[in-house]
């Protein structure tokens, strides 16, 4: 990742953030090469005051930091419900989850291409709970097809998530106990 960074100083980045806390991280290292906005898609989040809560925290966030634009998109948990049918039942990490990082990587890459953006990523391989290398499969597969780059990355690596831990603390930022989805609740 360190490499494209270099090779992509002065270019857009579309990151789709899940939340504040994991975003946190992320824009300390992408942000000062690339002109950054952030991406909010999350229909996986539930209840619907739980996504108002996180995607206040991310606002915040970007306003008192200055590290990136925010693009909203409306809160839309029937297509979460319409990617996962079936797989309700799945444990955390399953093939449920491999559908919402493709939903949710798949809207970035398209809003990606339409908007002109040179990158698109994810902040989802800061935590230590989700599979970097198919999220980053996923990623590759949707360049492909949208002919935006992907920037690949495991945010949590090299002390990431802990430093997304320390941001967190310092900007006070309401860090969830759950993923998001009702099922990950449980």
């Amino acid at each position: 990742m360190l490499e494209m960074l270099k090779e992509g100083a002065g270019k857009t980045l579309l990151l789709h953030s899940c939340c504040a806390p994991c975003s946190s991280y992320c824009l300390t290292q992408v942000s000062p090469v690339l002109k950054t906005t952030v991406f909010y898609y999350n229909p996986n989040l539930y209840p619907r005051e739980e996504y108002e809560k996180r995607k206040a925290e991310q606002i915040r966030l970007l306003k008192e930091t200055g590290l990136a634009e925010f693009l909203d998109c409306d809160h839309s948990p029937e297509e979460y419900e319409a990617a996962v049918l079936g797989l309700e039942g799945e444990k955390e990490g399953g093939k449920r989850c491999e559908k919402c990082f493709l939903l949710r990587l798949e809207r970035t890459a398209r809003e990606a291409k339409a908007r002109g953006f040179d990158f698109f990523a994810t902040t989802l391989t800061v935590s230590p709970l989700k599979n970097a290398k198919l999220i980053n499969e996923i990623g590759f597969s949707l360049q492909e097809k949208y002919g935006v780059l992907y920037l690949p990355s495991d945010f949590k690596k090299r002390g990431g998530y802990l430093r997304s831990i320390e941001l967190s603390k310092q900007y006070g930022l309401y860090r969830q106990n759950y993923c998001g989805c009702q099922y990950s609740k449980r």
